[in-house]
C-alpha cells in the first residue's frame, strides 16, 4: 500500500526533496534489509551526486529537537522524528513524504498548526 503510494507521489511531478541527514541510517538500513546492498549503494550514490539534497542538523536545532522530545515524550517521540521536526520550522517546510501518520500527526510545529503528510 505505501509503496505504491510513495511510487506514485514521486512519478508525478519533480520536487526539490531534500533529505534530513538523521534520516539517512534509517533508510540505508531499511533498503539494505529489504533490497539488498545494491540498492543501499544506489541510495548513497544518488545523495553523492546530488540528486537529492540532504538537509544537516544546524547548531540551534539540537535545543529544539530536545524541547520536542520533551513535550512529546508520551508519544514517545525519538531523536529522529523530532530533528525533522526542528528542522521543517526552521526551513518552514509544511509538507513531509512520511509513512508515520502516529506521530507526525501529532505533532504541533511552531510554524504551522500541522505539517501536511505526503503522500
Amino acid at each position: 500500500m505505501w509503496h505504491a503510494r510513495v511510487v506514485d507521489w514521486w512519478s508525478a511531478a519533480p520536487r526539490d526533496v531534500a533529505v534530513p541527514v538523521t534520516v539517512v541510517p534509517e533508510v540505508t538500513y531499511l533498503l539494505g534489509r529489504r533490497l539488498g546492498a545494491e540498492a543501499e549503494e544506489a541510495f548513497v550514490r544518488a545523495l553523492a551526486r546530488g540528486e537529492l539534497r540532504v538537509e544537516e542538523l544546524a547548531d540551534a536545532d539540537w535545543s529544539r529537537v530536545a524541547d520536542l522530545m520533551v513535550a512529546y515524550a508520551d508519544l514517545p517521540l525519538g531523536f529522529v522524528d523530532a530533528s525533522i521536526v526542528a528542522m521543517a520550522e526552521r526551513l518552514e517546510v509544511t509538507e513531509v513524504l512520511t509513512t508515520d501518520r502516529k506521530h507526525f500527526g501529532v505533532v504541533r510545529p511552531r510554524h504551522v498548526e500541522r505539517l501536511t503528510l505526503l503522500p
